[in-house]
């Protein structure tokens, strides 16, 4: 399993249950990688989607405390456990965590890898982090990219493994 996410230079990931930059780049790399795979997802990170619809071309978990839940092309389960439960019979590389912060916190120590773009930046009040993977045990960096310069950002891809997996 992987995550995804983009992170400030003190790890912020969010803000008001939005991202906190907008880089086209970034974007296209996440449909990329993504696409035809399975997303897990918390219910806010999907209620931020445009018009809170799950990703296309995608099977899409979402976890939710909520047991009414209902979203159509989306999968509720209530649990972190439950989401990796409908995914055990999956490829693990075909299976990414895109958010939120609890999410990601819940399923860390389950991936084996992060895709991480790294602004250049400080993001003004964000509320939602992402854990520091430079101070936790076992996640190495595998790969920087060079810099990109977008949108009055720049940043780079930045890869961890997990190796403690």
């Amino acid at each position: 399993m992987n995550a995804i996410v983009v992170v400030d230079q003190n790890w912020a990931i969010g803000r008001d249950n939005g991202l906190l930059f907008s880089l086209p780049t970034d974007m296209k790399r996440f449909r990329s990688l993504t696409t035809s795979g399975t997303v897990i997802l918390g219910r806010k990170t999907l209620d931020s989607f445009p018009g809170g619809k799950p990703l296309p071309k995608r099977r899409n978990i979402v976890i939710t405390r909520d047991p009414a839940f209902r979203r159509e092309g989306a999968e509720a389960v209530s649990t972190p456990e439950d989401a990796l439960q409908a995914t055990e019979a999956l490829l693990s590389d075909s299976v990414w965590v895109i958010g939120g912060a609890s999410i990601y916190t819940a399923l860390l120590e389950r991936c084996k890898r992060v895709y991480l773009t790294k602004v250049d930046a400080a993001a003004e009040n964000p509320d939602a982090f992402f854990p520091n993977l430079d101070k936790l045990p076992g996640w190495t960096v595998e790969h920087v990219s060079e810099p990109v310069e977008e949108n009055g950002y720049t940043y780079r891809f930045v890869d961890y493994i997990n190796r403690e997996l």
